[in-house]
């Protein structure tokens, strides 16, 4: 019975230097920022659920309509490594959200600097 797991192939397990952590960005696009132009408003969150009930409660509260869910913001993430999702009134786009896992504390690069060469 433990030939299946003697015959398996054992992998490398790499472990990431750095903590994965969700940008959220609402940006607001379309024909309403000539009118009034406002910056991107960026939120960091430790948590995807976090991120994900932030977003809904912000969206009800403001009566915009709940596009935004858990699953589809984590298939987003998990395929294109970004989820965006647009919010439209009358035809017209009026802002977006995005959520990008970014690595907070990635590990050091070597900066290009190559080994002294003199001893």
């Amino acid at each position: 019975m433990n030939d299946l797991s003697e015959k398996t192939p054992k992998k490398a397990i790499l472990k990431q230097s750095g903590r994965i952590i969700y940008e959220v960005t609402v940006q607001h696009v379309g024909t309403l920022t000539t009118l009034r132009q406002r910056e991107p408003t960026v939120i960091f969150f430790s948590n995807l659920r976090k991120a994900v009930d932030a977003i809904t409660a912000e969206l009800a509260l403001n009566n915009w309509p709940s596009k935004v869910n858990y699953t589809a913001v984590y298939r987003g993430v998990k395929q294109r490594e970004f989820y965006s999702c647009d919010f439209n009134v009358a035809g017209a786009r009026v802002f977006r959200v995005k959520v990008v896992p970014r690595v907070l504390n990635p590990a050091l690069p070597r900066l290009g600097i190559d080994e002294n060469p003199a001893k």
